[in-house]
């Protein structure tokens, strides 16, 4: 299945079209791809950011041990090959003070570009949403600040996460039929 494309860039000049599309994306296939939406640069760098705080040793992760909904997440060694092993950076709402005081960052001395780098990402992907609410708004024929007055970007509670899966390394397999037994391990 290919996946419509949006282009957020010709938005600016035809706001009317660009809403007209989304509404066939959604109505056909419930998702579309957004390009040239003008993070590029910034994913960029978070993505550059992410990798360094991830190749972190964990004890220094560890410091910043998930709370409040916020912060590092190691993997799940109980889950072996059955689940999802990935380990997870939790960033909160940076819109209020008590709520962006609570994110836990890593200390100046490790990564000292990490939190600018990823607080800028994460504001300019809201600014994104913004804009892209005001186009979902335009095609379900609604005002294009529908909600914007409603007070849906009053009080904003979007969460950055950051994902790493580590892959495996090795991976070891017992296999039982009947009573023998096998040991398979690859790498």
């Amino acid at each position: 299945m290919n996946l419509p494309i949006i282009d957020f860039y010709s938005a600016e000049s035809d706001r009317l079209s660009t809403a007209i599309s989304i509404r066939q994306a959604c109505i056909e296939y419930g998702f579309f791809y957004l390009v040239n939406h003008g993070v590029e640069n910034d994913l960029v760098r978070a993505f550059d950011e992410s990798k360094r705080f991830f190749s972190l040793p964990l004890e220094d992760k560890m410091k910043l041990a998930y709370k409040e909904f916020r912060g590092y997440t190691p993997p799940d060694p109980s889950l072996g090959l059955q689940g999802d092993s990935k380990e997870s950076y939790y960033i909160g709402p940076l819109s209020d003070s008590t709520s962006a005081n609570l994110n836990q960052w890593p200390s100046q001395e490790l990564l000292g570009n990490c939190r600018p780098s990823i607080e800028s990402m994460y504001w300019k992907l809201f600014g994104v949403g913004k804009k892209l609410l005001s186009l979902i708004a335009l095609s379900l024929n609604m005002d294009e600040d529908f909600f914007e007055k409603i007070g849906a970007e009053d009080k904003p509670a979007a969460f950055l996460r950051l994902l790493h899966y580590p892959g495996l390394v090795a991976l070891t397999v017992l296999v039982r039929v009947g009573s023998y037994h096998s040991i398979i391990h690859a790498c």
